[in-house]
């Protein structure tokens, strides 16, 4: 329905409550279908689904009302995310791989949190994520089997341990500009796998064994048992994850606004102008490298006893590739955008099993799609604003 000025969709916009609502209650849906999706026809005809309303929207305008009810609500939208986990977590209580995938879906959210405080607020270029997620994974590993400090305890550490060896490898970073620092951090990933797969006493190439985590004495690994109704353990990391995903994007939002965020925001754009008004180059890329790897080693960890098993292939320079392409594929600089990369990145190659080793053919193809139609990626990041409530990103 259009108003005076030709807005077909006026109507929708006097509503933004009921726009973000309906909005999350179709993605909901349609990730339900996904993951229940096990014959090629269903798999096939949702992808066709989702490509055909990746045209549409956007031809229709119906992406800038949505956009403008989401900065009219914006806690809206983050509420409705973590009430569709919810649900999918209800609709697949029983199912062990749906909410196993479910659950590593918002470790790797969390994981391209850190890679965008790094990236996508201060401009460093980190090739070797998942060497800093298996610093988490191996500190896990070790530290459960070898100390009887509490698991949550030992999360954090993970985290920290990340976040220590990060700050050694800052040093070179920092002094070198460009591609040579991202040489770095591929070099650096490479020496980690190495290191593991020498290093008998974390296991060589087999890897090590990490125990079912445990809080408070409650064991996360044993499945739930309600009178004759029984939920995957996997439930118990489901919520988990989804609890550090929300303290991890609140965290990264806050730190966007805030005088910090600024700050990185300068160092990005251009160095020698921030340098020119004072700001510190040095000191924010060592924050924003330390905090990003901390949040990295953090799902690192929480991976490892989720899993139950870490290994040196499951931290390649491969792997670190597909951690900086949720990023890029979500939008650089915008947290909004991690979380439906990570979905699509982790749950389309699994789905397209069927096609066996053509399926990484046909995800890279779609990554170049939206490289060529959509550079900024799925939810680019907006101008900046700098008064309380007119953030645009």
């Amino acid at each position: 329905m259009q108003d005076k000025t030709g807005n077909r969709f006026a109507v929708l916009e006097k509503f933004p409550a009921v726009l973000i609502l309906c909005t999350m209650a179709l993605m909901t849906l349609y990730a339900w279908a996904v993951l229940h999706a096990e014959t090629q026809v269903e798999v096939i005809s949702l992808f066709a689904i989702a490509a055909v309303a990746a045209i549409a929207i956007p031809r229709l305008g119906l992406l800038d009302p949505l956009r403008r009810a989401v900065i009219a609500a914006p806690r809206l939208l983050g509420s409705g995310c973590v009430a569709g986990v919810l649900v999918l977590l209800l609709a697949f209580h029983e199912t062990h791989f749906a909410l196993l995938l479910l659950a590593t879906v918002m470790l790797y959210a969390v994981v391209g949190l850190g890679l965008n405080i790094q990236l996508g607020y201060c401009g460093i270029v980190n090739f070797s994520g998942a060497a800093f997620f298996g610093v988490g994974s191996y500190t896990a590993a070790v530290l459960s089997t070898q100390s009887p400090l509490p698991h949550l305890v030992i999360l954090v550490l993970g985290g920290l341990m990340a976040a220590i060896i990060g700050s050694l490898l800052i040093l070179p970073v920092l002094r070198t500009r460009g591609h040579y620092a991202a040489l770095v951090t591929i070099a650096f990933g490479i020496l980690f796998k190495n290191f593991l797969e020498v290093n008998d006493t974390l296991g060589g190439p087999q890897g090590l064994k990490i125990p079912g985590m445990k809080i408070f004495g409650w064991v996360l690994s044993d499945n739930i048992t309600i009178g004759d109704f029984e939920i995957s353990f996997y439930a118990n990391y489901v919520l988990l994850t989804l609890l550090l995903c929300v303290v991890a994007f609140i965290l990264v939002r806050r730190l966007e606004r805030s005088w910090i965020g600024l700050s990185m925001d300068m160092v990005r754009t251009d160095e020698v102008a921030a340098a020119v008004f004072g700001v510190q180059i040095a000191r924010w890329k060592i924050v924003a490298f330390t905090l990003g790897n901390f949040l990295v080693g953090l799902s690192g960890a929480l991976y490892g006893m989720m899993s139950g098993y870490v290994a040196p292939n499951n931290f390649t320079f491969a792997d670190s590739l597909i951690l900086v392409s949720i990023l890029i594929l979500g939008g650089i600089g915008n947290p909004w955008g991690i979380l439906p990369a990570a979905a699509i990145v982790l749950i389309l190659p699994e789905k397209l099993q069927f096609i066996q080793e053509y399926r990484f053919l046909l995800y890279a193809i779609l990554v170049i799609v939206i490289l060529l139609f959509r550079p900024a990626g799925l939810l680019p990041r907006g101008v900046r604003a700098y008064f309380p409530g007119k953030d645009k990103a």
